[in-house]
């Protein structure tokens, strides 16, 4: 089983989040290419993993071909743009959330045992999760924009409240893995951080989560 350590940040009082991350945040890579024949294209994804006393902290950055943003609202279809996801199940129950996130900032975040039965968070929860963005040679992204080809460099960081998954402080056990997808961008790609051993794309199948290690 893949596994990830995820450490506690230490001196946020004393340093900005982007410091604290980079000395303390453990480096992740979404490089898991499950189905070559079909979708080969790979970006590069990966980022930096951490926690607070309150909250999950996922930075992800990516290098590759092509921005689409065409979901410039909360609980579009998000996972048809340039997205990143990360997917996380806790202290063993059946269910699990999934975050996916577009380079505005554009966020689908649901729950549920499968693909299925996902029941989209309240609006008060999707008002809790932070979501720090960036994409070089672009301002702030206010219209929908779609760009073939060219290599394109973007930044998403997710905060993600415990409370957001139900608890009042951090989990004893956490499972999940991490994605980086592009379903309608002119380079199609899945790709992942722990594998996938499914004959096609499926995120959703959590019998392949990989382990993430609390601090």
């Amino acid at each position: 089983m893949a596994s990830l350590r995820i450490p506690l940040l230490q001196n946020l009082e004393e340093q900005d989040l982007d410091t604290a991350l980079e000395l303390g945040g453990e480096r992740f890579s979404v490089n898991q290419v499950n189905w070559p024949d079909e979708y080969p294209y790979a970006p590069l994804c990966g980022g930096r993993i951490a926690r607070t006393e309150e909250a999950l902290v996922v930075d992800f950055r990516v290098s590759g071909l092509d921005l689409r943003i065409q979901n410039l609202f909360d609980k579009g279809r998000i996972w048809e743009d340039s997205a990143c996801e990360f997917f996380v199940q806790v202290n063993g129950e059946a269910e699990y959330f999934n975050f996916e996130v577009n380079p505005a900032g554009r966020l689908v975040a649901s729950r549920g045992t499968g693909r299925a039965d996902r029941k989209p968070l309240d609006d008060e929860a999707f008002g809790k999760i932070v979501r720090i963005t960036s994409v070089e040679g672009l301002p702030l992204v206010k219209e929908p924009v779609c760009y073939e080809g060219g290599v394109w460099n973007w930044r998403v960081m997710l905060i993600i409240p415990f409370e957001v998954l139900g608890l009042d402080e951090a989990p004893a056990l956490l499972k999940g893995n991490i994605y980086k997808c592009g379903d309608l961008t002119a380079h199609p790609h899945y790709v992942t951080w722990a594998p996938v051993g499914t004959p096609s794309p499926d995120f959703h199948r959590p019998e392949f989560f990989g382990e993430f290690v609390l601090d």
